[in-house]
């Protein structure tokens, strides 16, 4: 699994190839900018409040029973970080977009361990 300071580490080279990196997440704003402030991340977050752009994209999902028990016994606590009553989270992923808005590239996985990896998404914008 990819972590968050692991993408850190691209953003000069998308940068030198005049590409932006994001993060879409459900999490409240609030939410995002402690963790980006506590984790040092320097790359910004978009609020997807309510998973509403995930869902469109058929990218929506919620967590099972076993799954929420976990996540509740390790202090996981889904409905706080994201502002609503639900356990809900978007199938994580990638989306490339060029500059005309146009998705160039993506690469999504419901198991949550297999993410792209962060030189992949590097190559994927060289080769626009």
């Amino acid at each position: 699994m990819i972590e968050l300071e692991a993408l850190c580490e691209i953003i000069k080279p998308l940068e030198g190839l005049g590409a932006t990196l994001l993060m879409v997440t459900p999490q409240q704003p609030a939410f995002s900018k402690k963790l980006i402030e506590e984790r040092n991340l320097n790359y910004g977050m978009l609020s997807d409040i309510g998973n509403r752009y995930a869902e469109t994209l058929g990218l929506k999902f919620s967590l099972p029973e076993k799954i929420i028990e976990i996540y509740s016994a390790n202090g996981i606590d889904i409905p706080a970080a994201n502002g609503d009553d639900s356990w809900a989270l978007p199938v994580p992923g990638r989306l490339v977009v060029d500059r005309q808005g146009i998705i160039r590239s993506t690469s999504f996985d419901p198991d949550y361990t297999h993410r792209p990896e962060p030189e992949a998404t590097v190559q994927v914008v060289k080769e626009l």
